[in-house]
C-alpha cells in the first residue's frame, strides 16, 4: 500500500469533519436533548425516536463534555454551549448521591435507578465539569471537577472502600479499566494547568498498566489480573478486550507527545500491535469484542460481535501511531480499519453510526444508542482524527 499522501489526508479530514459536523452532531442535537425534564436521551432508534426514557449518567457527562469541547475547539456555537449547560444542570440536580458518588442511571425526571460499584460515572462527570468550566470560565464548576477528581483518586488508591467484585478472601483481582480511564480523565483536567498531581497520577497509572496488566510473555494486555499483576487461570484472567487495550495504547501515545516522552511510544505500539493482531477477525474482518489469550472459548455471549467503539479507538490509535513512528504498518492498519468500519457502521438512510453488528458485519439492532452507549466514541474519534489530519497536513512535506 502506498504511503498516505496529502491528497488522501485531505480526503480523510473531510470525511471526519463532515461526519462530525453534518451527521453525528445534528442527529444527537436534534434527538437527545430532553427540553422538558432536562438531561439527554440516549436510547434512540435509527431515526432518533426514543426507545427508553431512562437516562445514562455516563452519557450525561460525556455529551456535556463533547458539546463544550466542540465549543472550545471548533466554533463557539451557542447551541453547543447551551447543550453543555443543559447537561451540567441535570448532572448537578439529579446525578449525585448523598455520599458524593454519582449514579449510573436515573429516570427521565432524574430519580435514581442504579448505582454501580466502580467510579466511571465520576470520571465522565469530572471531564464534563472541567470542559464546561474551560468554555465559560466558571471557577465554581472547575472546583467541582477537581473535587470529583480527588474523590476518584481516593477510591483508586483505596479500592477497599468500594464493594468488592468478588470475595477478596477467596480471590483478589483488579481491573485494567480503572488505571486506563484515569489516564484519559487526567489528560482532560490537565488542560487547566499542569498540576504536579496530574503528572504523578498518570505516571502511577502507566506503571500499573505496563507492569501489571501488560504480559510480554503472552503478548497481551489483560483485562483482569491479581493484585500484583498475577496471571489468573480463569476465563476472566484470560480475557482480552481489544478495544480497551487499543484505547489504552493511544492514551499512552498522547502522553508521549504531550509531555515529550518518546520512551512511551514503544510500549504503546506493542500494546497496539498485539491487540490488533489478536482482535482482528481473519474471516470477516473487523475487531472482535473479546478474545481469550489462550484461544479458548470466551464466556461472553457477545464476544464475536462487532461493536462501534473498538473501531473508533483503532482509527485514532493507528493514525496517531503512524504520525509518531512513520511506520508503514500503521498506515496499512489504519486504512484496513477505516475501510471496514466505514463500509459497515454508518447508516446511509438516517445518518450516524449503528452500534451493534453481528460477526459477519450484518446489522444486529438498529439502535443508535443504548445504556450506556451514546454520543461519545464516534464523535470523539471524528474530532481527533480530523484535527490530527489537519496537523499532519500542516506539518508533513508533500510526498
Amino acid at each position: 500500500m502506498a504511503v498516505m499522501d496529502k491528497k488522501r489526508m485531505r480526503q480523510l479530514a473531510a470525511v471526519y469533519r463532515d461526519g462530525l459536523l453534518a451527521s453525528t452532531m445534528p442527529f444527537w442535537m436534534a434527538h437527545a436533548i430532553d427540553r422538558e425534564c432536562g438531561g439527554f436521551f440516549n436510547c434512540l432508534d435509527r431515526d432518533g425516536s426514543v426507545v427508553s426514557t431512562d437516562k445514562s449518567v455516563w452519557v450525561a457527562g460525556r455529551f456535556t463534555w463533547l458539546t463544550a469541547l466542540l465549543y472550545n475547539e471548533v466554533e463557539q456555537r451557542q447551541e453547543w454551549l447551551d447543550a453543555s449547560r443543559h447537561g451540567i444542570e441535570f448532572l448537578e440536580r439529579h446525578c449525585f448521591d448523598t455520599d458524593g458518588r454519582m449514579f449510573f442511571a436515573v429516570t427521565r425526571d432524574g430519580r435514581p435507578l442504579r448505582k454501580r460499584r466502580y467510579v466511571f460515572s465520576e470520571t465522565f462527570g469530572a471531564i464534563a465539569f472541567s470542559e464546561y468550566a474551560r468554555a465559560t470560565g466558571d471557577h465554581e464548576r472547575l472546583e467541582r471537577a477537581q473535587s470529583i477528581y480527588r474523590q476518584i483518586l481516593r477510591y483508586y488508591y483505596n479500592p477497599e472502600l468500594l464493594p468488592p467484585k468478588v470475595y477478596p478472601q477467596t480471590r483478589q483481582v483488579k481491573a485494567h479499566a480503572m488505571p486506563m480511564i484515569l489516564v484519559g480523565t487526567t489528560q482532560q483536567l490537565r488542560k487547566h494547568g499542569d498540576d504536579p498531581l496530574y503528572q504523578d497520577t498518570i505516571d502511577h497509572c502507566l506503571r500499573e498498566i505496563l507492569e501489571d496488566f501488560v504480559h510480554e510473555d503472552e503478548k497481551a494486555l489483560l483485562e483482569t489480573v491479581g493484585p500484583h499483576g498475577e496471571r489468573l487461570d480463569s476465563p476472566e484472567g484470560r480475557c482480552i478486550n481489544p478495544g480497551h487495550a487499543i484505547e489504552t495504547s493511544w492514551f499512552i501515545l498522547e502522553e508521549s507527545r504531550q509531555r515529550g516522552r518518546p520512551e512511551l511510544i514503544k510500549p504503546a505500539c506493542r500494546i497496539l500491535d498485539w491487540s490488533l493482531e489478536r482482535g482482528w477477525d481473519p474471516e470477516y474482518g473487523g475487531i472482535l469484542h473479546f478474545v481469550d489469550v489462550e484461544g479458548k472459548p470466551c464466556l461472553q455471549y457477545e464476544h464475536d460481535m462487532k461493536l462501534w467503539w473498538p473501531h473508533n479507538e483503532a482509527l485514532y490509535a493507528t493514525l496517531l501511531a503512524w504520525h509518531l513512528t512513520g511506520r508503514q504498518q500503521y498506515a496499512d492498519w489504519y486504512e484496513r480499519v477505516h475501510e471496514w468500519a466505514h463500509s459497515h457502521f454508518p447508516d446511509e438512510r438516517d445518518g450516524v453510526w449503528f452500534k451493534y453488528l453481528h460477526r459477519d458485519g450484518s446489522l444486529s439492532v438498529t439502535l443508535k444508542g443504548g445504556n450506556p452507549a451514546g454520543p461519545f466514541h464516534v464523535p470523539r474519534m471524528q474530532f481527533y482524527c480530523w484535527k490530527l489530519l489537519e496537523e499532519l497536513l500542516a506539518e508533513e512535506p508533500i510526498r
